[in-house]
């Protein structure tokens, strides 16, 4: 099944449609080699998530190029690389002795090995341990292993005071995780899913999931008004412009728990659909709107 551009870039942001659960960001041989390469002084990044990661644990100045959906931090050096479809020859423009993917796009990984560049694959992460790996990962291959152990602690932290403040069991509450205005939502067997289970909720969306959604099934606004779940995450603010507005004047829409206290979070579609250095915002913006249901129940 095709996933719609926003719950593909939500699975991993590597748009890459579904095989997520197959997964894993465990080195692969193109990841070993980097490891073992010399410091690199170009680097070419493929990946938004892996873009951060760079620039968090002090590689940016070794950035040369970042693809086109790379849009954070402000001063990455974006250009038109296409991370989808990636071309050898327009990322070999940059003289790159490293190049960061999510995955191995149009034979990618062969074309530049030709040529003797080091390709680093850090894939879409499963669980927040996979996400610290990557920066850890991305940290020994760039020379910056302090950073990369200094960004994830500081990660752990701040994602474990907001859990622990806002609290683990909210099996009480139930949440519709939106990704595009069509209803594709994430199950709690994908990345978003563990994240929002962090705190102990129940996802709607996990009832009506088949082994064909690969964990990200669209519903039905009908489901969604019958379950009226008591938290709404809206994670198609920028892309679609979903508010809390525009959500209650959905037809049948007012009655859903959420929309009648006004625990409707709109999320930052970037921030929720990385694995990076901003996880911790997402994480605090979830505990928010967990705070805020029970008192309002």
């Amino acid at each position: 099944m095709r996933l719609p551009r926003r719950a593909a870039a939500a699975t991993a942001l590597p748009l890459l449609a579904l095989g997520l659960a197959a997964c894993s960001s465990s080195p692969t041989t193109a990841n070993t080699a980097a490891l073992s390469a010399s410091e690199p002084r170009r680097i070419v990044s493929l990946s938004p998530t892996a873009t951060e990661d760079l620039f968090a644990i002090g590689a940016g100045g070794q950035v040369v190029a970042v693809d086109k959906d790379s849009d954070y931090p402000a001063n990455a050096p974006r250009t038109t690389l296409d991370p989808i479809t990636p071309s050898a020859e327009a990322i070999l423009r940059y003289n790159p002795d490293l190049v960061v993917v999510s995955e191995d796009s149009n034979g990618l990984v062969a074309a530049l090995k030709k040529v003797g560049v080091t390709v680093m694959i850090e894939p879409a992460a499963n669980t927040l341990n996979d996400a610290y790996t990557q920066i850890e990962q991305l940290g020994k291959a760039t020379g910056h292993a302090s950073g990369a152990d200094s960004t994830v602690a500081t990660m752990k932290s701040e994602i474990r005071a907001a859990v622990q403040q806002a609290g683990t069991s909210h099996a009480d509450l139930t949440y519709y995780w939106e990704l595009d205005p069509t209803y594709y939502s994430a199950t709690s067997a994908t990345f978003i899913g563990q994240i929002a289970g962090l705190f102990g909720l129940k996802n709607i969306a996990d009832k009506v999931d088949k082994a064909a959604d690969g964990g990200y099934p669209q519903l039905s606004s009908e489901y969604i008004v019958q379950s009226s779940p008591s938290i709404v995450f809206l994670a198609d603010t920028v892309c679609c412009g979903a508010t809390a507005k525009s959500v209650a004047a959905r037809p049948g829409w007012a009655s859903v728990q959420a929309v009648k206290v006004d625990d409707v979070a709109g999320l930052n579609d970037d921030i929720a659909s990385r694995w990076g250095p901003r996880l911790p915002q997402l994480v605090e913006a979830i505990a928010a709107a967990v705070e805020k249901a029970p008192a309002q129940r």
